[in-house]
């Protein structure tokens, strides 16, 4: 089974920028796009095939009617998405929810665990990471009296680093960041600080307060990840976290590497560099800013050239 190409979207965000033009060379809507949707098969606007013989085939489609492609995994919806995200400014304090909390408060909708991979970001950028305080009315107290700088845990950050966002974690995207997310299949989130801003109608965005204080983690924990190192025949294999969603590695190759596909499916991200991707005698170009699922009957494979991949699956 040949690998399928999908082509990505871009979402407008009061907090975006030019840096998926920039970098990846996308052809984005405006000056503050934040968001590029790489691999996603939601509700709100699923991945349409590139490649092969289901050209122009959303990924909900294969999802629904090609169980085959994913080792015949059931479900109603796309497990994973994939996003890159361009924090030209700070985005807003916000949490997301479990999948109990957003099957009942949502519609049904899953929860979101997130993680992110630093792609790139300014000298000193920092992220939000949790919270200080240790009850949930400690919790209340500081958000009413608008104590952020002391309520709110930031961390500094470089390009490489690598975080787990179970959901319950409060946090946000600082300036001058470019992440990649991968991401339970979710657009459920709970804003609770947003600077003051207003969008363009000259309104200040929504808060979502009450969901947020249900749906926060308190105390805070940290979600340590410590990645294992792998090194094979030109390539260096990452795993940065194996967690009940999701797994993710980056795929550092030098040369030609040779792989086997044995699970499931996988959903792989050029964030770097120039390859080739070579499977049953085909050759598909791999360049910074493609996006890619692996199925589960891809068998073994090569990538040669110079290039960096995140990839994942459940």
């Amino acid at each position: 089974m040949n690998p399928i190409f999908l082509k990505p979207i871009f979402q407008e965000r009061i907090w975006g920028g030019t840096a998926l033009r920039d970098v990846f060379g996308y052809d984005i809507p405006s000056k503050e796009t934040g968001e590029c949707w790489a691999i996603f098969a939601h509700s709100n606007g699923p991945s349409i095939v590139e490649n092969g013989p289901y050209v122009g085939k959303t990924l909900t489609d294969l999802w629904r009617e090609h169980q085959d492609l994913f080792d015949h995994r059931q479900g109603k919806v796309f497990p994973l998405l994939t996003k890159v995200l361009d924090a030209n400014q700070d985005l807003s304090i916000q949490v997301h929810p479990d999948d109990l909390y957003a099957k009942e408060h949502e519609n049904g909708e899953l929860g979101k665990t997130e993680c992110w991979y630093v792609i790139d970001c300014k000298e000193n950028a920092e992220i939000v990471y949790g919270h200080t305080v240790k009850t949930k009315g400690a919790f209340v107290q500081m958000i009413e009296n608008g104590q952020w700088n002391d309520l709110l845990r930031r961390v500094k950050i470089k390009p490489g680093d690598f975080f787990y966002v179970p959901s319950g974690t409060i946090h946000a995207l600082c300036e001058g960041t470019l992440i990649l997310e991968t991401q339970q299949s979710s657009d459920t989130t709970y804003r609770v600080y947003d600077y003051d801003r207003k969008d363009v109608n000259g309104n200040k965005r929504e808060l979502h307060l009450k969901k947020a204080i249900d749906a926060t983690m308190i105390p805070h924990v940290d979600a340590v990840s410590k990645p294992l190192i792998e090194e094979k025949e030109n390539v260096t294999i990452t795993t940065f976290v194996q967690a009940n969603f999701f797994t993710v590695y980056k795929w550092n190759v030098k040369g030609k590497a040779t792989f086997t596909m044995d699970k499931p499916f996988m959903l792989c991200s050029v964030i770097d560099g120039l390859g080739t991707l070579i499977q049953d005698g085909e050759k598909y170009s791999l360049k910074k800013g493609r996006h890619f699922l692996l199925p589960a009957q891809t068998g073994s494979f090569e990538i040669e050239g110079a290039c960096e991949l995140i990839v994942s699956h459940i």
